[in-house]
């Protein structure tokens, strides 16, 4: 079975696949300091909660925050007995090859996010993803990650508001009843709520005339079905789009060892 790993820079996702469907999936914080000992003490513990007998034999890994991949690596050959593949990595192939300025790094969760939409909806799409950035990964005809957008996430501009205006308090994200606000808190929810709607719609629909092609856009990420309420053109809405990503970049390298 294959172990999925998603590290992002606030939570880290693990996945178990078994080739046709994941048996379940765990969530933790992001911490650069969590040694391998401690990924599995918390792992093994989950598992056998859920009571999954997982035989574990290959591991992939992506992750946004690069102190954490040694000790996941440590995680993987210790408890697995395995090397794992990570994204990003000369040693990881992509399916297809982003096309981006000569020496840019992509960010291995967009080129995750985008294998995983081209196999499930072809070319010519949009992934919007709203993490603790909001990214727009455009993706082209034959599947290559060729370029996007990167905006702040939602919970990193409410924090913001909150840290800078000392008056103003934390809030919940929601679709308000009103666009305008009769109370701090109706202000603070519409302006997150209504201002993300016009940055989405608004992004989407520049890189659509830029790109000069029809586009579908695909929204994921935790707040992706919220924000699918407030008149924004998603085409569809993936919650598993980011491990559904892994499995393909790991099968196609599965394939590629034995060519």
């Amino acid at each position: 079975m294959l172990l999925a790993i998603d590290c992002g820079n606030t939570n880290t996702v693990f996945s178990i696949w078994d080739g046709e469907k994941f048996l379940c999936t765990l969530r933790t914080s992001t911490h650069h300091a969590r040694t391998a000992d401690a990924y599995f003490t918390w792992y093994s513990t989950l598992v056998k909660h859920y009571g999954i007998d997982a035989d574990i034999t290959d591991v992939i890994i992506s992750s946004t925050v690069p102190r954490v991949v040694f000790n996941l690596r440590v995680f993987a050959d210790r408890f697995f007995g395995c090397r794992p593949v990570v994204v990003g990595k000369p040693e990881c192939r992509l399916p297809h090859a982003p096309r981006v300025d000569p020496g840019t790094q992509v960010g291995p969760d967009r080129l995750v996010n985008s294998a995983g939409a081209f196999d499930r909806h072809g070319g010519d799409l949009i992934v919007v993803d709203f993490g603790t950035a909001t990214t727009f990964d455009v993706v082209a005809h034959d599947g290559a990650y060729v370029g996007g957008v990167i905006a702040p996430g939602v919970n990193l501009s409410l924090e913001a508001l909150h840290m800078a205006a000392a008056a103003l308090p934390h809030v919940d994200v929601t679709k308000p009843q009103k666009v305008i606000g009769t109370n701090t808190v109706d202000c603070m929810q519409s302006g997150v709520f209504w201002g993300y709607v016009g940055l989405v719609n608004g992004i989407c629909d520049r890189i659509r005339a830029e790109y000069e092609k029809p586009m579908r856009i695909i929204g994921t990420g935790g707040l992706a079905p919220l924000f699918a309420q407030g008149e924004m053109l998603f085409d569809f809405i993936e919650d598993d789009l980011t491990m559904h990503g892994l499995t393909v970049i790991h099968d196609y390298n599965k394939k590629a060892e034995t060519i």
